[in-house]
């Protein structure tokens, strides 16, 4: 996702195909390693997890349809776009999907029923307001939005961005929202990104005027899991042992989640 300072036990995977899909081929996951996570069984046992990786495939064929402005409640957004790219063209929407596929198997290897908000990455949207839609519809007990930013070259670093309260609208899921986003701050630095020294407060973000945050009814964090114009994190998010670590934090933050504090005490 482009910065705001530059510019701005179930083991099946359920896919919800949006309209605005083109295609919708059978999800292919791809092996990564047994999660970390050391707590017994299958924790995750009876929830669900949406994944959305950002972006899409095909979204820059698409501009008129993905530039459309749809209602974010605190203001208008388009309703996607092509995302952030590495200097030498590597795409966001690629490295979204690529993290997204092997995160699945991960979180299914733990109990967890996964949805993603996207079959593939050769289609455009959905939209943002249809991303939201899923995870609210799911009813899903986390939901993570992968993406990586698009920030000043020199700047370095992850950060992980929750929702701002907004009366109507994510006040009643702004405390569990945060919670989420710390439990996958800690887990994502286990892997050698560093945090963020160009944007956010420490590593967070809090925001009002993204669309997957106003309009989810459900715990939602984003993840841009480092800067795709600085060659150092470039190089790294584009490493397939880098992006299985990714994946392994998500799986043990959404365990840390869920596991403990209020969420998993009025279960």
């Amino acid at each position: 996702m482009e910065s705001t300072v530059t510019t701005e036990p179930i083991t099946t995977t359920t896919v919800l195909t949006p309209a605005t899909s083109t295609t919708n081929p059978a999800i292919t996951t791809t092996a990564a390693p047994a999660p970390t996570t050391t707590t017994a069984g299958a924790p995750l046992v009876g929830r669900t997890v949406v994944l959305d990786p950002g972006h899409n495939g095909m979204n820059w064929a698409h501009p008129e349809e993905i530039g459309r402005e749809v209602d974010i409640g605190t203001g208008t957004k388009a309703c996607n776009t092509t995302g952030a790219s590495t200097n030498d063209g590597y795409a966001e929407a690629t490295f979204t999907w690529e993290v997204g596929q092997r995160t699945v198997p991960l979180l299914e290897a733990l109990g967890a029923k996964v949805v993603l908000t996207r079959s593939d990455n050769d289609g455009w949207g959905p939209c943002i307001t249809e991303r939201a839609a899923m995870g609210n519809e799911a009813g899903a007990d986390a939901v993570i939005s992968i993406h990586a930013d698009g920030g000043p070259e020199q700047g370095r670093g992850f950060h992980v961005i929750f929702p701002a309260v907004v009366p109507g609208l994510t006040d009643d899921i702004a405390t569990e929202s945060q919670r989420l986003a710390e439990s996958l701050h800690a887990a994502y630095r286990a892997t050698e990104m560093p945090i963020a020294d160009y944007i956010g407060v420490e590593g967070f973000s809090e925001r009002d005027d993204l669309g997957g945050l106003t309009l989810s009814d459900v715990p939602v964090v984003f993840l841009e899991a480092g800067n795709m114009r600085n060659k150092t994190d470039a190089d790294l998010l584009r490493d397939p042992g880098f992006q299985d670590s990714i994946a392994l934090a998500i799986a043990d933050a959404v365990v840390e989640f869920l596991t403990s504090g209020l969420r998993a005490d009025n279960r």
